[in-house]
């Protein structure tokens, strides 16, 4: 596992973005983690935060792209850090665009999206937190594609959560893919996660411990994909 990604893993944890227990998912189902973007508050945080998305995004998709989009509201702030690290770490200039859950109705910035105006042919990376169940992409694909007739290049979220979408056979990531045709990756995975940390210490305290190895294993006994379904 390459370097970046494991201090990802801890800073997640660090952050208090990444947490262990028991939790109720917007789906339902019973978590025994969570894991909650919004956490990230600080500049420091939001400067590495963007650094992570930057080097995950040249790392997976290279860097022949124009935009940055960030699904509101959570990916209102991932745009603009990932788009500024972008600069900082690549020398690369892109913009950032996000949309809007309220059309505006007034201004010289009236409409639908805010940040760059998105034109035919811009090639566009968009960039979400998490992905569990794909809904949030079915409902702004539909925005980014009304706005200009762009090519996503791909979609990056930090954390993948390996666990059956919504069809039930393949991970939200693969059933993306499958109903969108552009390619989708994370920063890091659920395996990655519990392989880097399962009776390591972060701040003076053991993350995954025998008790929450037993309960990850058996959700995802339950919600996991199945071998070959990733």
């Amino acid at each position: 596992m390459e370097a970046y990604k494991q201090e990802f893993i801890e800073f997640m944890v660090e952050s208090d973005v990444l947490k262990f227990g028991e939790f109720t998912l917007k789906s339902g189902r019973q978590s025994p983690f969570y894991m909650n973007a919004g956490a990230y508050v600080t500049g420091e945080q939001l400067k590495r935060l963007g650094e992570y998305y930057a080097r995950a995004i040249h790392d997976n998709f290279g860097l022949d792209f124009d935009v940055v989009f960030g699904p509101a509201y959570k990916g209102i702030p991932l745009s603009v850090v990932t788009a500024i690290a972008l600069s900082e770490l690549y020398g690369k200039e892109v913009k950032y665009c996000s949309d809007r859950k309220e059309v505006k109705d007034h201004g010289a910035d009236k409409g639908g999206m805010l940040g760059y105006e998105l034109k035919d042919g811009d090639r566009v990376i968009m960039v979400e937190d998490v992905t569990t169940s794909g809904k949030s992409i079915d409902e702004t694909y539909p925005k980014l594609m009304a706005a200009a007739n762009v090519e996503v290049k791909g979609l990056i979220v930090s954390l993948n959560r390996m666990e059956v979408g919504k069809g039930g056979v393949t991970t939200a990531q693969k059933e993306i893919e499958a109903k969108y045709g552009f390619p989708v990756a994370s920063i890091v995975s659920m395996a990655e996660v519990v392989e880097h940390l399962y009776n390591r210490e972060v701040k003076g305290q053991v993350v995954i411990d025998d008790a929450i190895k037993t309960a990850i294993d058996a959700y995802y006994e339950q919600y996991g994909v199945k071998d070959g379904a990733q």
